[in-house]
């Protein structure tokens, strides 16, 4: 397996290339501000061939490059319904006071060919198999991609804007929800093995192990159901 991953632009937003091997065919993940530079000279420096952009969210520091990574690659973008609009009018998504000082150098609106993710769809892309788990909160459309453990490395996920190393992202922008986030939390990372790497869209990698352990929103969401589960035992009983 390899994956190639840089952080790209005035918000440091990390772009990931995802492929069985080198010198194969490819995924891109959240080619955001800044960041087509980049993904050629990862396509370059690993032979890549590119098949798909994949987007974890519709915030403009994710899908800056989408229309001249896709246009370059002749390749979809896909995105969850509830964030696409974003790709055309990024300010309705990240507010005008943060979006306007770099509206002038960026390139929105949509690709050519738009395809839109659902929760719990299995991506077949490039020899591989992302899952998507739709994860509102920073966004309404926010979603995860998750790749099962192989040969060579553990179980992977993709957690855009859902979960960082000690954090998880902010609902202060239009279209965040607090009690959604922590809710994609407890649904869609308390579950997973604690061998899970753990792929941000800002920061460095981590593991559900670690997050379980240390991150204060996890632990929140894994004591809130503990609670919870120990509070419906006796009636579950009765």
């Amino acid at each position: 397996m390899l994956i190639a991953g840089f952080p790209a632009g005035a918000w440091g937003t990390n772009c990931y290339l995802v492929a069985p091997a080198a010198g194969e065919e490819c995924v891109i993940i959240d080619p955001g501000h800044q960041a087509a530079p980049g993904v050629e000279e990862a396509v370059r420096k690993h032979r890549l061939k590119p098949v798909a952009v994949v987007l974890t969210h519709g915030h403009i520091d994710h899908v800056a490059s989408v229309v001249p990574v896709c246009g370059a690659h002749d390749v979809p973008a896909w995105i969850h319904p509830d964030d696409r609009y974003m790709m055309s009018d990024p300010e309705k998504g990240i507010g005008r006071t943060i979006g306007m000082p770099l509206m002038g150098e960026l390139t929105v609106g949509e690709p050519a060919d738009v395809k839109e993710l659902a929760d719990g769809a299995k991506l077949d892309l490039a020899g591989l198999q992302l899952t998507v788990a739709h994860a509102p909160g920073h966004t309404k459309g926010s979603v995860t991609f998750g790749l099962p453990e192989a040969a060579d490395i553990p179980p992977v996920l993709f957690s855009g804007d859902l979960l960082f190393a000690g954090s998880v992202g902010r609902t202060d922008l239009p279209g965040g929800d607090t009690a959604e986030l922590l809710d994609s939390l407890a649904r869609v990372c308390l579950p997973l093995d604690d061998s899970t790497v753990v792929l941000s869209g800002h920061g460095p990698q981590t593991t559900i192990g670690q997050e379980r352990a240390t991150n204060p929103y996890l632990r929140q969401v894994a004591a809130d159901r503990q609670g919870r589960g120990a509070a419906e035992a006796p009636r579950r009983g009765m």
